[in-house]
């Protein structure tokens, strides 16, 4: 152990976080995660341990470590996990399985939602919350929650009798559905991490009780009190854990190599997703202070369908920086376009057209993993000793340069990572329209049955299939019954 690694071992701090182990070379070799970062960190330098053949490599290539506090140990859990699929360090196999990950669902566009876990997100309007690498510990602070939150696990049968879960104060009861939003409202927030605000809140509320002598309002909300705080006495949780970017090798290598005038905070990635020019789709994913933002992502349907991939990333730029939603969603400090050459220069005469000039955009071509930027224009320059400090180099063509760096870099893993972040996304999206459209043409044939009873049937149930499946009270709720009598008929007969 060398001296710098004994001096910071004897700083870190009895909160819990994730920490970072470096080879001598500064390559993040392991992230890892504790409750509590003194005790868990130093547990690999003890003599005499009885570690396992992986664990005795990995200390042996122990240089240095960093670490990040977090409030909790569930956003401890997120963290570790975003940067694990970020660095993809060599010590970490056991969490590179993206089956493992859990994420939370609140479909909150329904009139009674509900709040479920699911390991494959999908574009079906509701909100998803996550990833998560443990889902044991999700659904136990779930179900902590609901104490003081209550939630519906499944919609609720209309004019049925409270079920045990009413009873016992973990379903909603005697609530109107505008109110069980509101409260749902409050749920979000707590796993968005405002923590504080809601608890100063149900302070204020609690005060307010006992001042008017509505000592049994008091009471509950003294309750609900004592469920958060022993919640954070056990475990925590949030969506997203915002990085101290000061830490993030990623993005001060990024701020270096390019010249960037500061770190970039908000990062936007672009895709483009189609089928031989139909359902054409592009993605906005954004990445604040290097972590995933799910909130913030953003999807487009291209106004005009062509199968140019130039033309449809200039159209998605130009309506990403109008004013409405440079004024809705703020300006990126970064943008990375999924593709080379091409798609650069389609996403910059954009930028320039919107009078963006300020804002840098680089490319991530595929084939190579290189990074596109026409230094006259992409607002970045090239740092030719950063460059060589990180053993790459450069191509130029034109007005472009194409920069080479080593697959294992930072940068690379940070730019990958939220390449293949918006392809996932456009793709998904593309997908749902995709499916959506077969089933459009197959309802197209039912007479009786135009464009808005379409819309109407697809919104609600999300598939022909689950159209087939819904029996006609269900019909009848969503199109009124003479048009449900006529579907029901025609997929009887269909089928």
């Amino acid at each position: 152990m060398n001296d710098n690694l004994a001096d910071k071992l004897k700083q870190l701090p009895r909160t819990p976080g994730v920490y970072f182990h470096k080879s001598a070379d500064g390559e993040i070799i392991y992230v890892g995660k504790a409750a509590v970062l003194k005790n868990r960190v130093r547990q690999y330098f003890q003599s005499g341990k009885d570690f396992d053949a992986k664990t005795q490599a990995l200390v042996a290539e122990i240089a240095d470590v960093d670490w990040v506090e977090t409030e909790g140990e569930i956003d401890a859990l997120f963290l570790e996990s975003e940067m694990v699929k970020r660095y993809m360090p060599r010590y970490n196999i056991l969490l590179r399985d993206d089956k493992s990950q859990t994420f939370i669902r609140i479909d909150m566009k329904s009139e009674w939602p509900t709040v479920s876990f699911t390991r494959n997100p999908l574009d079906d309007d509701a909100s998803y919350y996550g990833p998560y690498y443990s889902g044991y510990a999700v659904k136990k602070a779930l179900r902590y929650l609901r104490k003081v939150y209550p939630y519906y696990t499944k919609p609720p049968k209309p004019g049925s009798r409270p079920d045990l879960d009413a009873h016992i104060g973990l379903s909603p009861r005697n609530m109107s559905s505008q109110q069980y939003k509101a409260n749902l409202k409050k749920l979000i927030s707590y796993i968005k991490g405002n923590r504080r605000v809601l608890v100063r809140e149900l302070e204020a509320d609690m005060r307010r009780a006992a001042k008017s002598q509505d000592f049994e309002a008091a009471a509950a909300y003294r309750n609900k009190l004592q469920y958060l705080t022993e919640l954070q006495r056990r475990i925590m949780f949030g969506d997203r854990e915002f990085l101290d970017i000061s830490k993030d090798q990623a993005l001060k290598d990024l701020v270096e190599l390019l010249g960037l005038k500061r770190i970039p905070a908000r990062i936007e990635g672009y895709d483009i997703s189609h089928m031989s020019g139909t359902n054409v789709v592009a993605s906005m994913v954004v990445f604040t202070n290097g972590v995933s933002d799910r909130a913030e992502y953003r999807k487009f349907k291209t106004k005009n369908e062509q199968n140019n991939d130039f033309y449809n990333m200039n159209e998605t730029i130009q309506r990403r920086l109008s004013a409405r939603n440079l004024n809705s969603w703020g300006r990126p400090d970064l943008v990375l376009i999924d593709g080379g050459k091409g798609q650069l220069d389609a996403a910059l005469k954009a930028r320039d057209m919107a009078g963006c000039e300020d804002i840098p955009f680089i490319g991530l071509a595929k084939r190579e993993e290189q990074i596109v930027i026409a230094p006259a224009r992409s607002g970045v320059e090239l740092s030719a000793a950063k460059l060589a400090e990180m053993d790459g180099y450069k191509a130029a063509t034109n007005e472009f340069v194409l920069v080479n760096l080593p697959h294992s870099s930072h940068i690379i893993k940070l730019l990958q990572r939220i390449r293949d972040e918006s392809h996932r996304f456009a793709v998904s999206y593309h997908t749902v329209l995709k499916r959506a459209k077969a089933t459009a043409s197959q309802l197209e044939e039912i007479p009786g049955i135009g464009t808005k009873t379409r819309s109407k049937l697809m919104k609600k149930f999300g598939s022909l299939k689950a159209i087939r499946q819904a029996n006609l009270e269900e019909l009848s709720s969503v199109i009124g019954p003479a048009k449900a009598q006529v579907l029901a008929q025609y997929l009887k007969d269909d089928s």
